[in-house]
């Protein structure tokens, strides 16, 4: 029943924990038991009260032959530093959660409530993942949560408000089609007009459509109407922050402040949001009192921001390793397919050439022999030459998608702004050109680095501008490294390249 009334379940489940019964418990029910306990205080809203417990289930579960408890173990577990603000401790165990699962069933058996808990847990990670402004793995997070949300439905609205969280995700990243493509589909989704869900998605819309270039009064009565129909503080403060960000957009300050001042003094964790634009609107107003008030909000939050990037990195880290742990578990059941593919063709011809040599045997014929050798081996010759052709026709379709999807990701990458977008353009221009830089270095041996990464840019078609963004260099050096390229080496040596 625990899915179904949580809230019932947890009195019973509170009171039987702490009665004589529960301690009379063997070794795995007693842990079952509080991991139990730890989901229900988890549905019901509650932090964990049983926390040294949990943290003793987890290990005995991870002992013992049951990867789904094993699993949810280690979810909970993340649940309790989420709640702790242990952030790189709950992506940890969150991502020990989908190792477990993926490592353990198949694809085809994460159905019913596997599936329904691998798309909770990557929420989970979506969640995180989002507020830490970590756009590229929540969108991740958010796609395979809507594949899982769709193999078993939870329901409308969660299915609408995981496609609202895609588009919020787009939207940070100024991804304006995506987001809007997402926020329709969001819209769609759900199943009535009277939900939290709708009111952000709808608040959303119209925050887009002005940063567009759309109509700010349009937007404004979408967003104060949201606002009318607001049910809790929280969704309140949040509408305010969007109105006074389009009235502060219109230097319309006075009616800017009227809907920040509120969520200064009411939302601490959204004053750091508002703070840097009161502190500014007081200093064009002559009111320093207020500015410094203002600013010394803005200084708490510029302390923080360290300490934000180095977990941010972390963070990253944890992502990435993840992601090549699950690329090199694919690439091991891809070779293992081959393996049984080539035995399957293999060892059926090998069979036909050891019953023919046995007939060629007692038929004391070498001649028959050896042309029943001669056409065996070259059919598997030609086995090998369509497997090879094959390979090849694979991989070069992979180069091909590489280049087609390149402009596209190198564009979000720069539009990312995150710190190795450099790296990440270069090795994503190298994925769809495996040899591109390898015949460059050949061809003009004395170019350097800094030309090399120029070339590809200008390949890539990015401004001098841009590429001075990126590089970390002025614009004018940008143009002297141009021009040193251009003596060098042509105005596009990598198209000569690849001609």
């Amino acid at each position: 029943m625990m899915w179904r009334q949580p809230d019932s379940v947890l009195k019973v489940m509170m009171r039987f924990a702490a009665s004589p019964e529960a301690d009379s418990l063997g070794e795995f029910e007693g842990h079952y038991c509080q991991m139990l306990v730890a989901e229900l205080l988890f549905k019901n809203n509650y932090a964990q009260s049983n926390r040294t417990e949990v943290l003793q289930a987890v290990g005995y579960f991870d002992s013992i032959d049951d990867a789904f408890l094993a699993a949810r173990a280690h979810y909970i577990k993340g649940v309790g530093y989420y709640e702790r603000d242990s952030l790189v401790e709950a992506c940890t165990e969150y991502l020990n959660t989908l190792r477990i699962m993926e490592s353990r069933f198949a694809e085809n058996e994460l159905t019913g409530r596997k599936a329904t808990f691998m798309s909770l847990t990557y929420n989970r990670l979506l969640e995180l993942f989002s507020n830490q402004l970590m756009q590229e793995p929540a969108i991740y997070c958010c796609k395979k949560s809507l594949h899982y949300n769709e193999i078993e439905p939870v329901g409308a609205t969660n299915r609408g408000g995981i496609l609202y969280f895609i588009g919020r995700q787009y939207h940070k990243l100024n991804a304006y089609d995506s987001a809007a493509y997402y926020f329709d589909a969001a819209l769609a989704a759900l199943p009535d007009t009277h939900c939290l869900y709708y009111r952000d998605v709808v608040s959303a819309q119209a925050l887009l459509e002005f940063n567009r270039g759309g109509d700010p009064q349009h937007a404004l009565r979408t967003l104060k109407h949201m606002l009318a129909q607001a049910t809790g503080e929280s969704e309140r403060m949040t509408r305010n922050v969007a109105i006074g960000a389009i009235y502060k957009e219109e230097r319309q300050y006075d009616s800017a402040k009227a809907y920040w001042e509120p969520v200064f003094e009411k939302d601490p964790m959204r004053a750091m949001v508002v703070a840097p634009h009161l502190s500014e609107i007081a200093l064009c107003e002559g009111d320093t009192a207020k500015a410094s008030l203002y600013a010394q909000i803005v200084a708490q939050k510029a302390s923080f921001a360290g300490e934000k990037q180095a977990r941010v990195s972390q963070l990253n880290d944890l992502f990435q390793s993840y992601l090549l742990e699950k690329q090199e578990a694919a690439s091991m059941r891809a070779k293992k397919e081959e393996v049984k593919k080539a035995t399957r063709i293999i060892v059926p011809m090998a069979i036909l050439m050891a019953l023919a040599i046995i007939v060629f045997a007692k038929l004391r014929s070498r001649k028959l022999l050896k042309e029943q050798q001669a056409v065996a081996q070259k059919e598997l010759d030609e086995r090998e030459r369509l497997h090879k052709e094959a390979v090849k026709k694979q991989q070069d379709e992979a180069i091909q998608q590489a280049r087609t999807l390149l402009p596209q990701r190198v564009n979000d990458l720069y539009r990312s702004k995150v710190s190795n977008r450099m790296e990440r353009i270069m090795a994503e221009f190298e994925a769809a050109y495996p040899l591109a830089m390898e015949r460059l270095a050949a061809a003009y041996p004395d170019l350097n680095e800094a030309e090399r990464q120029i070339a590809v840019l200008n390949f890539l078609r990015f401004r001098a501008k841009e590429e001075a963004d990126l590089l970390g260099f002025a614009e004018n050096t940008i143009m002297k490294y141009r021009s040193n390229l251009n003596k060098k080496a042509g105005s596009d040596p990598i198209s000569a390249l690849l001609a």
